[in-house]
């Protein structure tokens, strides 16, 4: 029977894992997985190191290895799949929804898509084609086939028979869909309706025409959003024509907000969401390189610009201890305004005609915080130093970098949106410049000019 594992329990599980594997203890492996669903498997497949997953892979029944490959990212759901041949492959896809299955085919080398797909019997075929014609990251490519729909015009004598000929109904499954005599899209029945009114009642009668569906290209993002804001259980998709293609469930939009969450966590370092925990160190490192020389760009460029006023710094070396403060403050309240931005926009709440007010007002946070910690540092730093002069050249720095920064951390990630790059993948690395390289000339150019040094 399925339990409910906390993160330690799953990883005191991993660790007897990993005893049970080095002793080759194949009844206490066995005995360790019962009780763990697909996804926590998963999950301690991704945990384990390329040889003993293998291993452990190998210990898992077929009939589940399907689901489970469901649940892992895509770098160890590929390497576990190179495992198998292609009849293999085929035996472990006979249970799984067609999402399930265009998610392995996707994992798949390009050679091996097509070979694949023409193995399938035809009706998932067919279904699992439609999946992949569309975008990974949308409606169309989240769907899944499994649906039952009935026609409007039937009554519900009709469909108790054509339920009881199914035999079982797909998971998650609280209402059917309802089309008309063409295939389109009119709204659900609920099953509880069916079981409580007359089995000559008209299914036109009972339909819920405020059961809207969503287009086949509609994003993820705006898919989990719709979810949220109906608190739905499943939703059908339908094409461009309103013909009914496929349902996404609840299920499938937990997997989607929890993937969101973690690829905007890795993206803000520059790593890959998708990427093996036990990745081969030279893969690693070969992804993380081009993110480093970046960086290492923007360093130079800050370092040039300190360079700039190396005779000042010389002449007064408190300039050296307190120039990290102001880069350092405006980072920080560059970071929170990019941060509220970037959720802004990933949640729909931000757009073209609200943008600025945004700006404005997060300008205006920049000011007051700016004027705030510009008197609190100079009189600081005047007191720290006994020179009240630099102590206002330390506050009328910190006052403009807290105020640029603000700016900067509002218009970068919109400037990123609009160039259809994603603005946690970048906001970070270019307002660090910003902050950096401005906070550094501002702060010195000031001291250059006010104690002609």
């Amino acid at each position: 029977m399925s339990q409910i594992h906390t993160s330690s329990d799953k990883l005191h599980i991993t660790e007897q894992l990993y005893t049970a594997l080095s002793e080759q203890n194949t009844p206490y492996i066995q005995e360790l997985l019962q009780g763990l669903v697909a996804e926590e498997i998963a999950e301690i497949l991704e945990a384990t190191p390329p040889k003993e997953r293998d291993t452990l892979w190998a210990q898992l029944p077929s009939e589940t290895q399907g689901e489970i490959l469901g649940h892992t990212n895509d770098e160890v759901r590929s390497h576990l799949l190179s495992l198998l041949n292609q009849s293999e492959i085929i035996e472990l896809t006979e249970t799984l929804e067609t999402d399930d299955i265009a998610d392995i085919i996707q994992s798949l080398p390009e050679s091996d898509k097509e070979g694949m797909l023409q193995q399938l019997p035809e009706q998932d075929r067919e279904a699992v084609e439609t999946a992949l014609s569309y975008p990974e990251d949308t409606a169309g490519g989240l769907m899944s086939t499994d649906f039952i729909a009935v026609r409007s015009d039937v009554t519900i004598e009709v469909v108790m028979r054509l339920l009881r000929k199914v035999g079982s109904l797909p998971n998650d499954m609280v209402d059917l869909i309802v089309r008309d005599r063409d295939g389109q899209y009119q709204g659900t029945i609920k099953l509880n309706d069916l079981l409580v009114n007359d089995t000559d009642t008209l299914v036109a009668n009972l339909v819920d025409p405020n059961r809207f569906a969503i287009k086949a290209l509609t994003t993820d993002k705006e898919v989990a959003h719709i979810f949220e804001k109906n608190d739905l259980i499943s939703i059908a998709v339908v094409d461009e024509n309103n013909y009914v293609l496929g349902r996404i469930t609840i299920d499938d939009v937990v997997d989607i907000i929890r993937e969101d969450a973690e690829r905007s966590q890795m993206l803000s370092a520059g790593l890959d969401d998708e990427e093996d925990l036990f990745a081969p160190p030279l893969r690693s490192a070969k992804r993380r390189s081009f993110w480093l020389g970046i960086n290492l760009f923007t360093a130079i460029f800050a370092s040039i610009v300190i360079g700039f006023f190396e005779a000042t710094i010389q002449q007064i070396v408190a300039l050296a201890i307190l120039m990290p403060i102001v880069a350092s403050m405006g980072g920080i309240a560059g970071t929170q305004t990019a941060t509220i931005v970037i959720r802004a926009i990933a949640t729909g709440k931000l757009g073209s005609k609200n943008s600025y007010k945004l700006i404005y007002k997060e300008t205006s946070v920049g000011v007051l915080n700016g004027i705030l910690w510009a008197i609190m540092t100079s009189l600081a730093a005047g007191f720290w130093f006994q020179d009240g002069s630099l102590g206002l050249i330390f506050g009328a720095a910190m006052l403009i970098n807290l105020v640029a920064a603000a700016l900067a951390g509002a218009m970068i990630p919109l400037f990123l949106n609009k160039m259809k790059i994603d603005p946690a993948l970048a906001s970070g690395l270019m307002l660090t410049t910003v902050t950096d390289s401005l906070g550094f000339f501002v702060f010195l150019g000031l001291a250059t000019i006010i104690l002609k040094v």
